[in-house]
């Protein structure tokens, strides 16, 4: 990812209009469109995340089945990390990163 540094000249803004926050719409945002929106939010990163999956096991080549035997798990794991039902946590999050950065040693650390 590309950092941009961005200078501000606060004296150049138009009086009320610092930052980007439109209050009336924050005052009229319900309860219900904060939870509507959270559980937006949290089906885009589980998404993010088997998409994440799904690279990294097409990035060694192997079927599904394949990756699954390989790493230790079900096949019905790997499937649901890719469909988006399940998000791969603690010690299968850091293997997939590892599997990403540095395939030969994961895979011939789990051989």
């Amino acid at each position: 990812m590309k950092t941009v540094r961005m200078k501000i000249n606060p004296g150049s803004l138009a009086p009320g209009k610092v930052g980007r926050v439109d209050k009336k719409r924050v005052d009229s945002t319900s309860e219900l469109d904060i939870a509507s929106h959270k559980l937006i939010d949290e089906a885009e990163a589980n998404m993010d995340a088997a998409r994440f999956a799904r690279r990294v096991r097409k990035r060694l080549g192997f079927s599904q089945a394949e990756f699954a035997e390989r790493i230790h798990v079900s096949l019905d794991t790997i499937r649901n990390w890719e469909q988006g039902k399940r998000v791969p946590t603690g010690a299968a999050k850091a293997l997939l990163q590892v599997l990403d950065k540095a395939p030969e040693a994961a895979l011939a650390a789990l051989h």
